[in-house]
Order: C-alpha cells, then sequence, then structure tokens
C-alpha cells in the first residue's frame, strides 16, 4: 500500500485500520486469537497505520483493545505506527448504550493514562497520541504543555486530538505542534470540511474515523438489519433504520454507479473520495473479516481526479440523507 505523511514526519499506510471494533461498540468481542490473525493479515496486506484507545473494551475488560493491539504487533513493532488516546472514561455504570462518555485531561489523568498504555502496548513509545476529546475543564495550552513534556521523555513521538475545532486546535499547536486531527468524516458526515484550510495551513493531517458512517456506506446494508442493543451501537444509529435506507437510496445508488466505472466497491469508492482530496488524509476504517479489510486497503489504489471529486461533492451538497450518527453523548 502507499505512504501517506501526517504532520512534518509521520509515514503511514494510506489507509489504516481502527482497531475498536474488536472489542467494543460493534458486536460481542472477536476471539483474542482471531483478532492477533486478523492485525497480522492487515499488516500483510500493507497497513502500517493502527489505531486503538485506552478505553475501547467491555466493563469487564475495559482496556483490553489496547492488550491485543500490543500482543498482536509485537513482532513487527518496528514497523508500524500505533496510535491509542486518552481523556475519556466509560459511565459504565449508567447502563446505558452508547455507553456514556466523562472527559478528563487533566495533566494528573494524563501521566497515568500514557504509563498504562504503554504497559499495556507493550512498547517504550507512542507514535500518535490522541486526546480523545476536548475538556472543557482543561486548557488546551495545559494539555499541549503536557505533550510537550511526554515528547522530551520520548514516551510519545506525536501527538494529536480527536473532535478537534478550530480554536482549540490553534491554542494547542501553538504550545506543542500537532500531528494530526482524528475527526469523523465520512459523505454522510461533512461537518469537518470547513477545518480543511487550516489544517493545510497548520501542515496537520487528518485522520478520518468512521470514514463509511460506520459500514452503511459500504452499501451492504438493508431494510430489515438486526443489531444487538446491548452490545452493538449500530442498534441506535439512525442510518440503519428502514426509513433511512428509503432516504439514503440517492447515495447508495451515487456510490454504486462510481463503484461500477471505476472497477471498485462502493466502500472503496466512498473512501476514494476523500483519499483525493488531499494527500494528507487518512482514513481509518473498521472491521473483524479479511475480507473487509483486504477490501478497504484497495481504496487507496483507486483514483478520482479534482473534478470528479468536485462533481461528487455538488451532489452530495444537493442531495436528501438520513441523520447519521454523530458520536456518543459525552457528559
Amino acid at each position: 500500500m502507499e505512504t501517506r505523511i501526517l504532520g512534518k514526519d509521520l509515514t503511514v499506510s494510506a489507509v489504516g485500520l481502527g482497531c475498536m471494533g474488536f472489542s467494543h461498540a460493534y458486536g460481542a468481542p472477536t476471539d483474542e486469537k482471531e483478532v492477533i490473525r486478523l492485525l497480522h493479515r492487515a499488516f500483510d496486506v500493507g497497513y502500517t497505520f493502527f489505531d486503538t484507545a485506552e478505553v475501547y473494551g467491555t466493563p469487564e475488560a475495559p482496556h483490553i483493545n489496547e492488550e491485543l493491539v500490543g500482543k498482536a504487533l509485537a513482532s513487527m513493532r518496528e514497523k508500524v505506527v500505533i496510535a491509542t488516546k486518552f481523556g475519556l472514561r466509560f459511565d459504565f455504570e449508567s447502563r446505558k448504550v452508547p455507553v456514556p462518555l466523562i472527559p478528563d485531561s487533566r495533566p494528573e489523568t494524563i501521566r497515568k493514562s500514557v504509563e498504562g498504555s504503554l504497559k499495556r502496548l507493550n512498547t517504550d513509545h507512542i507514535d500518535l497520541y490522541f486526546q480523545h476529546r476536548i475538556d472543557p475543564q482543561v486548557a488546551p495550552e495545559e494539555v499541549a504543555g503536557v505533550m510537550a513534556d511526554l515528547l522530551r521523555e520520548g514516551k510519545i513521538t506525536h501527538w494529536g486530538i480527536s473532535e478537534a475545532n478550530e480554536e482549540y486546535l490553534r491554542r494547542a499547536n501553538a504550545v506543542c505542534p500537532v500531528t494530526a486531527v482524528q475527526n469523523r468524516y465520512s459523505m454522510m458526515a461533512r461537518h469537518y470540511e470547513s477545518l480543511l484550510p487550516i489544517l493545510e495551513e497548520l501542515g496537520v493531517g487528518f485522520v478520518a474515523f468512521s470514514p463509511m458512517a460506520n459500514g452503511f456506506l459500504t452499501g451492504k446494508y438493508g431494510k430489515g438489519q438486526h443489531f444487538d442493543p446491548q452490545t452493538d451501537y449500530r442498534a441506535a444509529m439512525p442510518q440503519f433504520t428502514d426509513e433511512a435506507v428509503e432516504q439514503n437510496a440517492a447515495l447508495l445508488k451515487l456510490l454504486h454507479e462510481m463503484a461500477a466505472e471505476k472497477n471498485a466497491t462502493p466502500a472503496q469508492s466512498s473512501m476514494a473520495w476523500m483519499l483525493c482530496k488531499k494527500p494528507w488524509i487518512v482514513p481509518i476504517p473498521g472491521t473483524r473479516k479479511k475480507e473487509r479489510m483486504e477490501e478497504n486497503a484497495g481504496a487507496a489504489r483507486v483514483r478520482l481526479s479534482a473534478r470528479e471529486v468536485q462533481t461528487l461533492d455538488d451532489a452530495l451538497e444537493k442531495m436528501e440523507m438520513s441523520c447519521v450518527f454523530g458520536g456518543t453523548p459525552v457528559s
């Protein structure tokens, strides 16, 4: 797979792998041996960028995702980029699904988090350390100051902000240069496009999570879908209702037409649309199936001209779409 550069010097595969779904939010957790097998296969296919977080887990094993990623990638640690995150905890006691989030980016919490992540990932440094969500109680300058300390100590080599806005990004970046933001972005969730010129100005990369609208843009979901409401967030996502399937018919038709034209799949086409916008946009789709992982990697080979991207943008601007999942509530 071709590579891209986030920020000034962080080289990653053009498509990364979001690892959350192995243990959180998309059904019952995947068996450990299967996770390791899939992550090894991902590396063989060309993935070098793997995204996890300290909170991707279950009430019984709240940090299991980092442990799995660390174990699976140990043998190729120097050949991969691992991103993880700090600054959130899940309110499992609420028994709500999706599980509410509680932000906490106090310096003492970050210090505790980084040590825990390093241990679970079985590594001496984190390649890209994201603030998982902005904490309204902690100034961006304070968070960036801790990141600068961790960089000097060699515990992290780059840092970023998830769900960043312009003001927070500028203030944080002025204290300690930011390598990337990780924001929700897909054909159905384009509200962060206004941030693209600022990222270009500052030399900050864009890691796009949920690039296929939580899988809806694969075109593989129709009416009558059922997801376990206890373990699968898709049960509560508006784009998977029967009504939404009808509302999004034009979008799915557009994707299928583009896929046919480019000899690609709808999933590949939806990611090619963002990959061909800017050379510093890197989607991180998640999957628990080897076939989908290989398919997603192929998105990096689909080429769209600037005119084709603009034509798609124009069509999306005028198109009726359903609501789309916008993220878990933050307390």
